[in-house]
């Protein structure tokens, strides 16, 4: 390890972007946390990244952070009127973070991020190290710098592996590789109460379905969303449980309207680690390429995903998976809306090959092995939201 980075105890860890890009880079965060044991993480991020951070034991603070250069809802909207405010908070920030008396930050980017804004703040707020990948010279905003050759590739390496790359380029190394995410048991009994309050059994295992994600680009068909669950749940007795925020409940109605089999929607009434203690209790999560897909990865609860070809890194990590999509010609076009308008990288999987997938993971789970499991209550299934937060 490099001699200044041995002597590193208050990090700063900056990932500005969203909840899923905040889980795949928990492993990295880990090795920061056990570099000694009195290191200390802090992390700057979004507030959607803020609220996977709350349960990664590894992060000890998390500061908010709605960053310019990343995009957020509301960015490139700010009206004149606005913009002396919102420098003013990024003057506040800066003195923030110069009170703070980081050791050294470390700049987590997707492979098409710039670090140098990032790079300017930590250094204009005195952190004297600085980590990051970077494609051009950074000269004096980074001590250290990887350079970025990544490119968008089927082989190229996952989420995970470039940011713990990163760290190890200063010799930082986590016990272990897999995502960190604990839901608390008050999370889960909370999650359950309104699964019940909402019309579902506490009785009966869960397939958790998540038919939204934010770019419309990742969205399979929320009507598919609906045969595929119906099916499923004909064939294993579940009870199917729609998830998502207040504003995808349309989304999820036009789900529910291709069902026979009673289905519960919990659109807009759980929090983050509602959802997660949900998902870590589930058998199965059936969702697009978005956030909950992570969170199932992080809590071990195998996921089948519909994974537009928009981006190939950020695949479900180390967890039992099936992961759909048909093969375009323009995939990983890196977009939020279909630039070809056909949608056929995820128009082009038909339900009965969703229904194949999941019936695969769901017979070769251990936690439901038997018919008869099928129809244990659920307070007997694994206490998984007890376990660390590595465990599988």
């Amino acid at each position: 390890m490099m001699p200044a980075w041995t002597r590193a105890r208050r990090f700063l860890a900056v990932r500005t972007d969203n909840l899923g890009d905040v889980l795949m880079t928990s492993p990295a965060f880990r090795a920061l946390k056990e570099h000694a044991p009195d290191a200390r993480v802090t992390l700057l991020t979004s507030p959607s990244g803020a609220a996977a951070a709350s349960r990664c034991e590894v992060i000890d603070q998390v500061i908010v952070y709605a960053a310019p250069w990343t995009r957020h809802p509301g960015n490139g909207a700010v009206a004149p009127a606005a913009q002396a405010e919102a420098v003013a908070a990024d003057h506040a920030l800066i003195r923030h973070l110069a009170a703070q008396r980081f050791d050294a930050a470390i700049i987590f980017t997707v492979s098409t991020q710039s670090p140098l804004p990032a790079a300017l703040v930590c250094r204009l707020a005195g952190i004297p190290l600085r980590l990051a990948h970077c494609r051009e010279n950074p000269y004096d905003l980074l001590t250290d710098w990887v350079p970025d050759r990544e490119r968008l590739d089927p082989d190229m390496r996952h989420e995970v592996e470039r940011q713990l790359a990163l760290v190890r380029a200063v010799g930082l190394q986590p016990s272990d590789e897999r995502l960190v995410y604990r839901p608390t048991q008050a999370d889960r009994e909370a999650a359950w109460s309104r699964l019940v309050e909402a019309g579902g059994r506490a009785d009966r295992p869960c397939l958790v379905v998540h038919p939204g994600a934010s770019a419309a680009s990742r969205r399979y068909p929320a009507e598919r969303f609906g045969e595929a669950a119906d099916a499923i749940a004909a064939k294993t007795g579940w009870q199917v449980v729609f998830t998502g925020g207040a504003d995808e409940a349309a989304i999820i109605a036009r789900a529910m309207e291709r069902m026979r089999a009673p289905a519960v929607s919990l659109a807009g009434q759980l929090s983050l680690a509602e959802l997660g203690a949900l998902i870590a209790d589930a058998g199965l999560l059936l969702a697009n390429n978005t956030g909950p897909a992570h969170v199932a990865a992080a809590v071990a609860t195998p996921v089948v995903v519909l994974y537009a070809l928009t981006n190939p890194q950020h695949t479900p990590w180390r967890v039992p998976s099936r992961v759909l999509s048909h093969d375009v010609p323009c995939r990983y076009c890196l977009r939020s809306t279909c630039p070809q308008g056909h949608h056929d990288c995820l128009l082009g999987v038909p339900v009965a090959r969703v229904v194949n997938a999941a019936l695969e993971l769901i017979e070769q789970s251990p936690r439901f092995t038997t018919a008869d499991s099928l129809n244990a209550p659920v307070p007997s299934l694994p206490p998984r939201t007890a376990l660390p937060a590595h465990a599988p």
